[in-house]
C-alpha cells in the first residue's frame, strides 16, 4: 500500500525533526524532560525505559524489535542496558543513521540493526521477535490494525509487545473530541478503542496502565524547557516557530489537563491459537 499524501508529509516533518534533533540545545532539552538525549520523538521517559525492559523481560537472549525507532530511544538504551539484540525500523532513514552512529558511540553496533521499512508491513519471516515495543507510533499511523497484525505474525510465542499510545479520552462532546484531536498527535483518531483493535489482531491484554498523569507533568517539562531556552532555540528554528512550539505546548498541556487526552501503556501477549 502507497503512503497517502499525508503520510509522506508526515514523514518529511520528522526527518526535519531528525536533523536538527542532534543540536545541543535539543539535547538538552530532550535531558530535561525525558532523562535522555538520542534526538528522540515521543514522550518515552528513562522511568518508563527501564519499566519496559522489566516487563519485555530483555536479557543477552533477547531478540527485540522497535518501530518507529527514530534515533534510537528507547531501544539503544535497552540494548545497552540488557545486552539484548536490537532491531530498529522506521521510514525517516537519517534518524536511523542517527541510531547507527550512537549504536557505534555505545560500543554496541554489534547488538544493533536498522531496516527502513513501514510497520504496517513488515518485511521479516514469522516468528522472528521475542519482544516487540514501540513508543506512541500507534497515534502516529493510520493503518493501526495493520500494525498490530503485523506485529502479531513477526511474535515469537510466548514473547511480549509493550507500547504507549495517545488517545482520545472516551465520552467527549464534538466540540471537547474536535481540540483533543487538534492537540494530539496527527493521526490520533481510530474507529475503535484499542483493547478492541488488538482482540481483533490476536493479541491478549496482561497489564494495562493509565499514565496521563506521568504525561501532562512531561508536557509541562517540556514547556518549561522551551521557555528557558527560548533565545537558543528560536536561533534553529526562528521566532515564529518557536512561538508556534510554546503556543502549541500550552494548549496541548491545557487539552491533558482538562481530560481529553490520555496515555496509555499496554503489555501484551499473543493469544492462544
Amino acid at each position: 500500500m502507497r503512503c497517502t499524501p499525508e503520510e509522506l508529509a508526515q514523514k518529511k516533518r520528522f526527518e526535519d525533526v531528525y536533523a536538527r534533533s542532534q543540536s545541543p540545545v535539543m539535547l538538552s532539552i530532550e535531558r530535561s524532560v525525558c532523562g535522555c538525549d538520542y534526538g528522540g520523538n515521543s514522550w518515552t521517559t528513562r522511568t518508563e525505559a527501564d519499566d519496559l525492559i522489566a516487563s519485555l523481560e530483555l536479557g543477552p537472549e533477547s531478540h527485540l524489535l522497535d518501530l518507529g525507532a527514530g534515533s534510537g530511544w528507547p531501544a539503544l538504551y535497552m540494548a545497552k542496558k540488557t545486552r539484548c539484540k536490537a532491531m530498529l525500523v522506521d521510514l525517516p532513514a537519517n534518524g536511523l543513521r542517527i541510531a547507527e552512529e550512537r549504536a557505534a558511540k555505545d560500543h554496541i553496533s554489534h547488538k544493533v540493526t536498522t531496516v527502513v521499512a513501514d510497520a504496517a508491513r513488515l518485511c521479516f519471516p514469522d516468528n522472528s521477535f521475542d519482544a516487540i515495543s514501540h513508543s506512541d507510533l500507534l497515534c502516529c499511523l493510520k493503518r493501526k490494525r495493520s500494525v498490530l497484525a503485523s506485529c502479531r505474525r513477526t511474535m515469537r510465542p510466548p514473547g511480549r509487545m509493550a507500547f504507549t499510545v495517545i488517545s482520545v479520552a472516551a465520552g467527549l462532546s464534538m466540540e471537547q473530541r474536535r481540540r483533543a484531536v487538534d492537540n494530539g498527535p496527527e493521526f490520533i483518531e481510530s474507529d475503535a478503542d484499542y483493547f478492541s483493535m488488538l482482540d481483533q489482531t490476536a493479541w491478549k491484554v496482561i497489564n494495562h496502565q493509565d499514565i496521563t498523569v506521568s504525561f501532562a507533568a512531561s508536557c509541562k517539562h517540556q514547556l518549561d524547557a522551551d521557555e528557558v531556552r527560548e533565545v537558543e532555540l528560536a536561533n534553529i528554528i526562528g521566532q515564529e516557530e518557536f512561538s508556534e512550539r510554546i503556543a502549541g505546548w500550552r494548549a496541548k498541556l491545557a487539552a491533558i489537563n482538562d481530560g481529553l487526552l490520555r496515555r496509555e501503556l499496554f503489555l501484551v501477549e499473543p493469544q492462544k491459537m
